[in-house]
This record gives structure tokens, sequence and C-alpha cells, in this order.
């Protein structure tokens, strides 16, 4: 298949100085392609520089002349009206100007070929979700996730010849994410998407990983890729086990011949001194012996360097696998130990949520955006009052909220995670914070000088080292903007965690993976008095023993 985009010895450094992209050879061809790599690899960076909104230092990049670009910062003005963010505002008022009998001779050449163009746009707004949607209406009046698939709709009608999608499915509700994952499928050309998301990468035709400047390539979709990533791991391994074992002999071949000609040198002067051989004799034979022993030494000392080298070269294969490791026997609570009450309780948006938490449970709070799921946490946390009933927490907890407001920017991250814990001495906060793969290096920085995924792993052993230890740890969206191998030690780290849990997501695979007890479901349903559903899942390998957890398992 040929290629669509080129990038050829492609470059790019912002005005600061930072080099983000250095020498990038890559070439994307037809299909659908996620595009992953660590927070920082410059995946972002590319994508702006493959749809012409950044331009490179240096090096060029060959694209075709129409891209459709779906930017992961999307801000609309609320003013604009569903048909501007559409494109098609000039040829919705030049038809409305010909219907009402005032069409000029440029309404039609603005109109083109497209007289069903109401009907197009309505059947493609239907397939995103938009139902008689008023194409005169401010899109401020539209949810997050409603302006994306608006703007992503948008792409469609306009048929580019490439779709660049950068993390689309942030922050959209469950039923966003699957409309967009079906408009991906349905899409006839070539996609290129920046994402975390597994649900959507499991929809690839390949992935490319962004590695050191480097792009990487694995056919098929993601669990693909993790598969062949691993086979790689597993013979980079070896190929380590086999350098150093390679280095040790030749380590060793040179030590025993350093001793041999040591030897050999000692016993030819003792030689030379009992048999009274003349002196220039004896010097001749002594500048022959150090010529010919400096090239032993030299062929056996480059061996080593090869060795070195070839160490040095397998080592590079090998990725940064460690795991984040949690001991944080404080935080475990007993089955059966009440954690979260809420008696008639209604929220500030009408819904009722009935819950008794025992033990170390963990629930799942899913539903659409705009339901209650972050104003009942809010509730819980004391940020806002319920508009009836009682919230009572049983037990010491703590939130991770999206934005991550845990540290002091301006603070060495040691500083401030001891804030939370005064009564830690320096040596238990540093060994505490390796656990979370923090060295000494990261946590004398201030916290706005950490990447996405040192940030986040800080924010998380900060709460978790905090005092007293939080036996309820509440996580709203933990895993938006978080690249995969973050995701990955977060998945770790609660695993571990021994006390009960609220998430808040709509990333199912994490919560899969995380073992969970319980989903509470949010609805919006309109009718007063409705009510969050609890539905208690059957886990028997999960790591945290389900307890009792108990709600209304009804709506209305």
């Amino acid at each position: 298949m040929s290629a669509v985009l080129v990038c050829h010895d492609l470059s790019f450094s912002f005005p600061t100085g930072e080099t983000v992209l250095e020498s990038l050879d890559c070439s994307f061809a037809g299909g659908f392609t996620g595009l992953v790599g660590r927070n920082g690899a410059g995946k972002s960076t590319l994508i702006k520089l493959l749809a012409d909104e950044l331009h490179p230092t240096s090096g060029t990049i060959s694209r075709p002349d129409r891209i459709g670009y779906l930017r992961q910062d999307l801000v609309l003005a609320g003013d604009r009206t569903v048909a501007s963010v559409l494109g098609i505002e000039e040829i919705v008022a030049a038809l409305a100007k010909v219907d009402a009998g005032d069409g000029e001779p440029d309404d039609f050449d603005v109109i083109g070929d497209n007289w069903d163009l109401e009907d197009r746009v309505q059947a493609e707004l239907s397939a995103f979700g938009f139902v008689d949607l008023d194409l005169e209406r401010p899109v401020g009046t539209l949810s997050g996730g409603q302006v994306v698939l608006l703007a992503l709709a948008g792409l469609f009608l306009a048929r580019p010849e490439v779709l660049l999608l950068d993390e689309p499915t942030n922050n959209l509700d469950r039923s966003a994410r699957d409309r967009l994952y079906a408009a991906v499928q349905r899409w006839p050309g070539p996609v290129i998407a920046v994402s975390h998301d597994r649900e959507l990468l499991a929809l690839c035709d390949q992935i490319a990983e962004l590695r050191d400047s480097a792009i990487t390539f694995y056919g098929g979709n993601f669990d693909a890729y993790t598969e062949a990533v691993a086979v790689e791991q597993e013979a980079a391994a070896r190929a380590v086990r086999s350098a150093e074992a390679n280095l040790k002999r030749q380590r060793r071949e040179l030590i025993e011949a350093q001793t041999k000609m040591d030897r050999h040198n000692r016993y030819g002067k003792e030689f030379a001194e009992k048999s009274g051989m003349p002196k220039i004799i004896a010097g001749a034979m002594k500048r022959k012996a150090e010529v010919s022993n400096g090239k032993l030494r030299g062929g056996h000392e480059a061996d080593v360097e090869e060795a070195k080298a070839r160490l040095d070269d397998a080592e590079a294969r090998v990725r940064d696998d460690d795991l984040i490791k949690v001991d944080l026997r404080a935080t475990a609570i007993p089955a059966g130990r009440e954690v979260l009450i809420t008696e008639d309780l209604v929220l500030r948006n009408g819904v009722g949520v009935d819950l008794h938490v025992r033990g170390p449970e963990r629930l799942a709070l899913t539903g659409g955006n705009g339901t209650g799921k972050t104003t009942f946490i809010d509730t819980v946390t004391g940020t806002v009052p319920p508009r009836a009933g009682t919230v009572r927490t049983k037990v010491p907890y703590r939130l991770l909220p999206q934005r991550l407001q845990i540290l002091d920017n301006d603070l060495p991250v040691l500083s401030s995670v001891s804030r939370l814990a005064p009564n830690a001495d320096d040596n238990r906060l540093r060994a505490g914070l390796a656990r979370f793969l923090l060295g000494a290096d990261v946590i004398t920085r201030p916290a706005r000088s950490l990447s996405g995924g040192e940030l986040f792993r800080a924010s998380l052993a900060a709460l978790l080292m905090a005092e007293p230890a939080p036996q309820l740890l509440i996580l709203d969206e933990p895993t938006n903007n978080l690249d995969l191998d973050t995701v990955a030690a977060l998945t770790s780290a609660l695993r571990q965690y021994q006390g009960a849990l609220l998430v808040i997501s709509h990333d199912r695979p994490f919560l899969d993976e995380i073992g969970l007890t319980g989903e509470l479901t949010f609805t919006d349903d309109p009718e007063p008095g409705r009510f969050a559903r609890l539905e208690t899942i059957a886990a028997p390998d999960d790591p945290a023993p389900a307890g009792g957890a108990a709600a209304v398992a009804a709506n209305g």
C-alpha cells in the first residue's frame, strides 16, 4: 500500500530550545494507524506537524492537500453555530436565500452540487447521536463530548484525504465513545490516531510506536502489538544475559593473558640476569617481548571493549519495565468494616444514592457525562452540600482529582509529600517514593518540572503515604491523559492497594483490570426521585475481597 504521509529527516524544537523530535524518518500508509508512546515522546507534536499546525525546525513532510485534524484540546467559541462547526454555514445560508426566492448567481456557485446537503448533514449527525439538531444552535449549549462528536461529524462531511485524531476519546462518556468507535470503523480513508484508549487501539490495522525520535510499526491491533513487544523484550533479555556472559569471559581471558605475560617477563628477566647475557641483547629481547605483549594485551582489551559495546546495545533494547511496588499495610481495611454510608441522600441534581460500602470494596461510578458522578464525589468529600439526606465516611479518605491538584508546583516533590505525612522522616519518604519509580533526581525537583507520568505517580504516592493512611481512595477519571505505561503503573498500584476504592472512569479495560466488586451506574433519566443503580460484580480472583455494598437497585 502506497504511503499517504512521509516524513524525511524531520526535527522539531520549541523556541525554548527543547528538542522534541530529531531526524525522524517514517511513512504512513492507508488503514487505521494507532500512534502510541510515552508522555513527552512527541506524539501530539508529530500529529500537529502532519496537520501543518506546526512547522518543522528542519526536514520535510509530504502530505495530501486535504487533511482533517481533530485536536486534543478542542475549544470552540460558545456562540458558534452547529453549521459553523460543521463547516457548512455558507452553503446553508445560500440554500436559505434560494428557498426564499432571493438567490443570486453567487449563491448558486456556493451551493454547487450540495442541494441535498441538509439531508446528508442530518444523516451524518444521526450517526453521531444527534437527532433533529438545529443547525443554528450555539455549540455552547452542548456538552464537551457532544462538541467533540460534532467536530468529528464536520470532518466526515468534509471528506479529507486523511484523518488525524489526537486523543479523541478523552473526556467522552461511554455512549459517546461507542459512537466514535463506530464512526472510525466506517471511515473509508486513512486514519492516524494518537491514543491511550485500548478499546480504540483494538480497532487499528497497525500500531506505530514513537520512541526516542524513531517510529517502529507493528502490524495488527494493540493486542498484537503488546504480544510483539513481549517477544522482542524476551529476546532482548536473552541477548543481555549472553552479552554479560561474554563480557565476563573476555575480562577473565584478559586477566589470564596479563598474568601469563607478567610471569613470562619475570622469568625472562631472571634468566637474563643469571646467564650473564650482554645488556644489548637482553634489551633487544625485552623490547621485542614488550611489543609482542602489547599486541596481545591490545587484542584482549579490544575484545573486552567490543563485549562492552555489545552489552550496551543489548541493554538499550530492554525497556524500563519496572512496576510500582506498594507496601502500605496501614491502608488495609477488614472485610465488613463500614467505610461509606449514605442515607436518603439526594444530590443537588436530584439523583438519589443510597449506598453502604463495607470492607475493601471497589466500586466503579459509571454513566454518561452530566449524570451526577462527580457531583456524588463532591458530596462525599464535602465540597458541595446535598439537597437532602446524609453522607458519613467512617474511615480516612483521599481524593485524586482529574487535574492532580495535590502537590505544590513550586516546592520540591519531597517537601510537598512531607506536608501530607509530617511524622515521616525523609528516609522513609524517599523509600516510599522510590517504590513509585521516583528517584532522587525527580523528588528534589519542583512539581511543575515533572512530566505527566512523573506528576501522576508523585501525586498518587503523596495520597497513599499521607497521614492518616487513606482506607478509602477516590479517583476521578484517573487514566485521562495518561500514557499506556503510566496506566499500567497505576493499575499495578491499585491492585496492591488494600483499602476501598471509588473510581469514576469510562476506561473499561482499566476498570476490568483493577478488580471491581461493584458498579454504581448513574442515568440521565429526567424523572425526579431517580436513583443511581448498583450492580454487584462476582470476581472470585479479585485481589480485594468483596464486602457488603448495597444500594437501591432501581431507577425512579
